[in-house]
């Protein structure tokens, strides 16, 4: 085997090699926590702690409705009760009886208007849970899928590594040598092959007497224009 045909048989496992550690590095950036999940139960507790506030509210407005009307009926029972005859105590006390009834009204109006908001409140948080609820499954599918594609990828790579280990000591340390510097210099593609007379690399025609010499040649021929190792299948 020609030393261009084992350097471009490495240079196919490498470029493998690459792909597969891109593809693995994607797997497992999506690993773990997902930020859009996080937001997801961060809006659900946000909407559970404005359900509880509203909750609370309507309950203190009862209390105070309810407080209301006891002071109220304190002041009717002494209003009618017969005992007080001084018109000027009457007068406070249903003065203070209208006062005390008109605040109960707005209470009642308040605690109307919170059971309004609490009732769409308490919807939304329904549709919230279970928007979560869905992302939450769904999310753990993806990370039972994502972890068998590591597992998968993880042993590719290990395989494809073993590949290139056994490839690469069958190769001279300078045909080696030069190929890393090229696979640096050429994005990864130090290795050109030749077809109908072109550098695949460069996509330029290769004089006769370079073709030649890629074909007979069991050195190492590079491309005289993009300095790539030659390969003629």
């Amino acid at each position: 085997m020609s030393k261009g045909r084992q350097l471009y048989e490495l240079q196919e496992v490498d470029l493998e090699i690459e792909a597969k550690q891109e593809a693995l590095s994607n797997v497992q950036s999506r690993l773990g926590q997902s930020q859009a999940l996080d937001e997801a139960r961060a809006n659900l507790a946000t909407q559970k702690n404005c359900v509880y506030e509203l909750n609370a509210s309507q309950r203190a407005g009862e209390w105070e409705v309810e407080d209301l009307r006891t002071k109220v009926a304190d002041i009717e029972q002494k209003l009618y009760g017969g005992a007080l005859k001084n018109p000027k105590e009457l007068a406070s006390l249903q003065e203070q009886a209208e006062h005390l009834k008109k605040r109960r009204r707005e209470e009642e109006d308040k605690v109307l208007d919170i059971m309004t908001e609490l009732e769409a409140a308490q919807a939304k948080l329904a549709m919230i849970s279970q928007e979560v609820e869905s992302f939450e499954k769904s999310w753990k599918e993806e990370q039972t899928e994502l972890s068998r594609e590591q597992d998968r990828l993880s042993t590719n790579l290990a395989n494809l590594e073993q590949k290139r280990k056994d490839l690469g000591s069958r190769i001279d340390a300078a045909s080696l040598r030069l190929y890393e510097e090229l696979r640096t210099k050429k994005q990864g593609r130090a290795v050109a092959k030749v077809e109908q007379g072109m550098c695949q690399g460069c996509r330029i025609v290769l004089p006769v007497r370079e073709l030649q010499r890629a074909r007979a040649s069991q050195e190492l021929v590079q491309c005289g224009s993009c300095e790539r190792i030659l390969f003629v299948s």
